[in-house]
């Protein structure tokens, strides 16, 4: 129980589709979410494929735990060779339209091949159908989603690509109803495949084993997650929080205690900036703080499926000086990369690159860096922008709003240099590269790693790409407590290793299972386990539980190995070398040393050998003996 054990594969070059069954071993042993995406791609899509070739899938999964109205269980795994990487693919976002497959009858969707015309793909329970979107084509995606709910009806759930994704943008996403599948490109493997969209309607009941036993289990965590018995989640420090600011609850902190906020392209940790404009320190606030935008522009939220913490906040404004704003957020990261790090202080500009980005179709993270990596470009006189008109100075509102625009579509000379990301931009430009600050081609989420060096290891390892939910690791290294650690020092790169390791299993129970990181500080592993008990009526012990996690995660590390990925691309950006100039985290830099013995000890805890390859045994002991054989190398072998 638990699963409907159907898994839909759609071939768009033929039209065709059919209903694949999926044994009990398979998924007892994947469970869901990101463990069927990951084994998905592992099985269909080999080195020799591009990532726009019509030969790449997009893999689609709900968590297992999606559905029965488990709190905060709203996640969806879009796995996909990614166009922006070359390698692992996974973009994970609270998807009404994950919801719908799940109560279509499915427990994973496969996408492949190629339209010969822009299409959707129609889901409606066992109905299943290619139609044409030639009149969508163009379209940004709220229009779009708006088109689609009026042809096929309002219980229809989403997702679809603006022009950024038509226009195969490395950096584009796919957008799910105020919600963005953003990290790694998907949106360009949609464009690849002419998919303008996937509607899904779905009318039935969700199998549970012990339903009695899982409702029981929802009130009890619905208490705690609506902060009656909560812990920290945040990594502020503090047990009460809740999250009436968002995931930028943090910001001041980050910016004036921590000095971790990404600005100025990663020159520094600190917005200086814009905290010397302040007239009182003591009572004023940054534009960019929550604490100050949310009272001044939000009335209402737009949660998650399911949400029991909501962290939307949905920002509107009329007659700005940018016109009518309206989009959910932003969020801590589009503060960061969309603010700080192009040193734009205006929350009116920055919600409005906001809206851009989600209208268009652009990943906010990659997006803002590549414009941070122009800026530090233009003024090094390593750019020449010509005649196009645009002023590209930090802090310039104008000409970031402009930039994201022509980015989208790849418009004049500096649309087209920027549009797959500030990586490429440099290979394009032939010199910037010692500051295009990345991880395998992705930018960092907003933590500057020189001031918390413990995340400065978590993006090296990422297979995604530079990443922070892929471990979470910050909640401990900010509160110096969590789960079972305490006492961690964020300013030290020594003895993260197995925090790390940790930490990244229990994140991928919860991509596994669809359950928000937003909570993870209050269901940790145990809260989580026992609603996949009582939904799957598995009875997983705490090991087999984090074993899933680990499996996961080893597939999708042995996903990239076979792609060629080795130590060299474990390594950290340039800057990240340098020193911090100011702020909290002054004089703060990764020395090279540490990290790579850190990182030998982080192979080591893993069961991998010195370059990165995991062994034949570790992979044999989690049970995949197919890539074991194909990937692990012994002991003998390693180097």
């Amino acid at each position: 129980m638990g699963y409907w054990k159907r898994l839909l594969d759609v071939d768009l070059t033929t039209g065709e589709h059919r209903t694949v069954e999926l044994s009990d071993d398979y998924v007892q042993k994947y469970l869901g979410g990101s463990g069927f995406t990951t084994r998905i791609l592992y099985d269909e899509v080999g080195p020799e494929v591009d990532p726009l070739d019509p030969e790449n899938v997009l893999a689609i999964a709900p968590g297992l735990l999606v559905g029965p109205s488990v709190p905060t269980g709203s996640k969806t795994t879009f796995g996909f060779k990614s166009p922006l990487t070359g390698g692992y693919g996974k973009s994970i976002v609270g998807a009404k339209m994950g919801d719908q497959l799940k109560r279509a009858g499915y427990d994973a969707l496969i996408v492949r091949g190629a339209c010969e015309e822009p299409s959707t793909l129609v889901i409606e329970d066992d109905d299943v159908r290619v139609e044409s979107a030639e009149d969508l084509w163009g379209l940004d995606t709220w229009e779009t989603g708006e088109k689609l709910k009026e042809t096929y009806g309002s219980g229809f759930r989403t997702a679809v690509i603006g022009p950024a994704g038509e226009n195969e943008s490395r950096i584009s996403m796919i957008e799910c109803e105020d919600r963005q599948a953003g990290r790694g490109g998907p949106g360009a493997v949609m464009g690849s495949k002419r998919l303008k969209g996937i509607a899904v309607k779905g009318t039935k009941d969700i199998p549970v084993a012990r339903p009695e036993e899982l409702e029981e289990l929802n009130k009890k965590w619905r208490l705690e997650t609506t902060g009656r018995g909560g812990t920290d989640i945040t990594g502020t420090g503090n047990p009460t929080v809740d999250v009436q600011y968002g995931t930028g609850e943090a910001f001041d902190a980050k910016n004036t205690a921590l000095g971790i906020f990404p600005t100025r392209n990663w020159q520094s940790g600190f917005f200086k900036r814009a905290y010397d404009k302040l007239e009182d320190p003591e009572e004023d606030r940054v534009s960019l703080d929550p604490r100050y935008w949310t009272e001044e522009y939000v009335d209402t939220k737009r949660p998650c499926p399911y949400c029991t913490k909501p962290c939307s906040q949905f920002f509107e404004a009329e007659d700005t000086k940018y016109g009518d704003i309206a989009v959910d957020g932003p969020e801590y990261e589009t503060q960061y990369a969309l603010g700080g790090n192009v040193e734009v202080d205006d929350i009116e500009a920055v919600a409005k690159a906001n809206e851009i980005c989600d209208r268009l179709g652009l990943d906010t993270i990659d997006a803002g860096n590549a414009i941070a990596w122009a800026m530090e470009a233009a003024e090094k006189d390593i750019i020449d922008v010509g005649d196009e008109d645009v002023d590209l100075e930090f802090g310039n509102a104008d000409a970031l709003l402009e930039l994201l625009r022509r980015m989208a579509s790849g418009e004049g000379e500096l649309g087209q240099l920027l549009m797959d990301g500030h990586v490429r931009a440099a290979q394009r430009a032939g010199a910037g590269e010692e500051f295009a600050v990345h991880v395998k081609n992705q930018a960092p989420a907003g933590f500057e790693a020189r001031g918390i060096k413990g995340m400065a290891l978590a993006f090296g390892v990422s297979p995604r790409g530079a990443d922070h939910l892929t471990s979470c690791l910050y909640a401990l290294e900010m509160g110096g407590d969590f789960w079972d650690f305490e006492n961690y020092d964020r300013t030290k790169m020594e003895g993260k290793a197995i925090a790390l390791k940790e930490m990244e299993d229990l994140m991928a129970v919860y991509d596994i299972t669809g359950v928000c990181k937003f909570t993870r500080g209050i269901t940790l592993s145990e809260g989580v386990r026992e609603l996949v008990n009582a939904m799957t009526g598995f009875d997983l012990s705490r090991s087999e539980f984090l074993t899933a996690g680990e499996r996961m995660y080893n597939l999708s590390k042995a996903y990239n190995v076979r792609e060629g990925f080795s130590r060299e691309d474990d390594r950290l950006p340039p800057r990240f070398t340098e020193t911090v100039p100011d702020g909290p985290s002054q004089g703060a830099f990764i020395d090279e040393a540490e990290y790579e013995r850190e990182l030998d000890r982080y192979y080591a805890v893993r069961g991998w050998d010195t370059q990165g390859v995991p062994l034949r045994e570790t992979l044999s002991q989690l049970d995949i003996p197919d890539v074991a054989e194909e990937i692990g190398v012994t002991n003998e072998m390693a180097v």
